[in-house]
């Protein structure tokens, strides 16, 4: 098949979360399996900064955005077998961050968003490259299948294509007054209740729940959780309507760049054979935050983008009760201003023992990952999350909330049978975090019972092979749609 990825974001060029690791593994696995490939993606400042080599590919697309006909360049690179191309605008994609500041959105994101989804189908006209499958992602991208319902009786070049629209976090919907509605292009029938409409504001993800072929969320509990008031956002509905058309997939990890064995970014190799090396991890990465080293005291860490959903608010309840477990506590990560100004007290007042960053720096991130003991995911709610996938297999045992696809991937350790790979909880309260860590800092001391539990995470296979045939499964439903 020929399939193209309509993206916001994509390691290694751009990355707020999840989704870009995403985009930067399932084209490429996709691609060895003998499908064509691209993807298509915004020029932003950190793309020029990340890969200062992309080149032009001499074609401009334009494209009209209410009174305005918006042109911009098309920009081009490859990388294991998967063509990308960059949609550069300065206008809308020159700028410090992709969405938005610690203060809030972008106040033109349903202008930067829009053009973006006009501007790739244009672009896939421009290089005549007719897909099977257009792979659309969050909100971002959701207008793209509205455009494609609209385009293809009026002009063949889509009539053969399907859509298939992916959710990796229903909380994020890109909603717009109704006033925004001309820069979509389409007629006004498509805002109604059966349409993107959602009260009285445009939808972007309604727009793709409704108008794709396919749908799919990022893990199996995740596309149950989302048909329920709890979890739906809104939306529990729509999606309850579309339920034949929606499944889960988890998300797969690269292992080619997640893996201890091979990681260039740590300080030395370990596998599940050896890991002797995970000993020299920590004490590199104490020392990056200015910790000392103490083989009896476990370190936990967190890589995370800060916002409500990640369950930090727990943390900040009882931090005091957590610091006198007698752990070391690492944080990196970037989001809202309350949990920056949170994060940087506890920097202060545990100097000792807790280090944070608040930045993101993938080096460290692979650091933390080899280096740690555990890794903490209290989430709210999580529809896939991949720390603790990676985590799994740097022997760094996540500790995590019953949620989405941390409910899926990770099995509570059981001293008796000794079967599991972590430590999990269920109530969303500060009492049932603090139980769960201090039932994982007792088994740190047993050497026995720990060992066996880095063990059973380091051999857990959670690659994309199994994903990515259940998506080229999903493509096939979707043209048949």
């Amino acid at each position: 098949m020929k399939v193209a990825f309509v993206v916001s974001e994509c390691v290694p060029f751009a990355k707020t979360g999840g989704l870009a690791d995403v985009a930067g593994a399932l084209p490429s696995k996709l691609a060895d399996m003998g499908h064509e490939v691209i993807l298509v993606m915004p020029h932003y400042r950190k793309v020029k900064e990340t890969a200062p080599d992309v080149q032009p590919t001499g074609k401009t697309v334009s494209v009209p955005i209410g009174d305005e006909i918006v042109a911009a360049d098309l920009l081009e690179t490859e990388q294991n077998g998967v063509r990308f191309y960059f949609i550069d605008n300065d206008r809308y994609y020159d700028r410090d961050q992709l969405y938005g500041t610690p203060e809030g959105d972008y106040h033109d994101n349903a202008a930067r968003f829009m053009f973006f989804s006009k501007a790739a189908l244009a672009a896939l006209k421009a290089l005549d490259f007719k897909p099977d499958i257009i792979h659309c992602h969050d909100w971002q991208s959701g207008l793209v299948p509205a455009l494609v319902k609209e385009y293809r009786p009026k002009n063949g070049f889509f009539l053969n294509t399907r859509c298939v629209f992916t959710i990796h976090n229903l909380a994020y919907q890109g909603i717009f007054w109704h006033l925004d509605m001309p820069m979509t292009g389409l007629p006004w029938s498509y805002f109604t209740p059966d349409g993107f409409e959602y009260y009285g504001k445009i939808n972007m993800i309604k727009s793709g729940i409704v108008y794709s072929d396919v749908v799919t969320t990022v893990s199996e509990k995740y596309a149950r959780e989302i048909q329920t008031e709890e979890y739906g956002c809104g939306m529990e509905g729509v999606l309850s309507a579309r339920n034949d058309r929606l499944f889960g997939v988890l998300n797969g990890v690269d292992y080619d760049v997640w893996s201890p064995e091979k990681d260039k970014f740590i300080a030395a190799p370990f596998s599940v054979d050896d890991t002797a090396g995970k000993i020299e991890c920590k004490k590199d990465l104490l020392k990056e935050y200015g910790l000392p080293y103490n083989p009896k005291r476990p370190l936990i860490s967190v890589i995370s983008r800060l916002a409500d959903q990640k369950g930090f608010d727990l943390i900040a309840d009882d931090i005091d009760k957590i610091m006198k477990l007698d752990i070391n506590f690492i944080l990196l990560g970037t989001g809202e201003q309350k949990y920056h100004d949170l994060f940087t007290r506890i920097g202060k007042r545990f100097k000792k023992r807790a280090g944070i960053r608040i930045d993101f720096d993938n080096a460290l991130a692979h650091k933390i990952e080899a280096g740690s003991d555990m890794f903490l995911m209290p989430s709210r709610y999580e529809p896939c999350g991949l720390n603790q996938i990676y985590s799994l297999r740097y022997g760094t045992v996540p500790i995590v909330r019953a949620t989405g696809g941390l409910d899926d991937t990770i099995v509570d350790y059981d001293p008796e049978t000794g079967r599991g790979n972590g430590f999990k909880f269920s109530d969303y309260t500060a009492e049932a975090l603090i139980e769960t860590i201090k039932r994982a800092v007792k088994l740190f001391a047993d050497k026995k019972h720990w060992d066996q539990l880095v063990h059973n995470a380091m051999t857990c296979d959670f690659s994309w092979n199994e994903s990515a045939r259940k998506y080229v499964k999903l493509y096939e439903t979707a043209r048949t749609m």
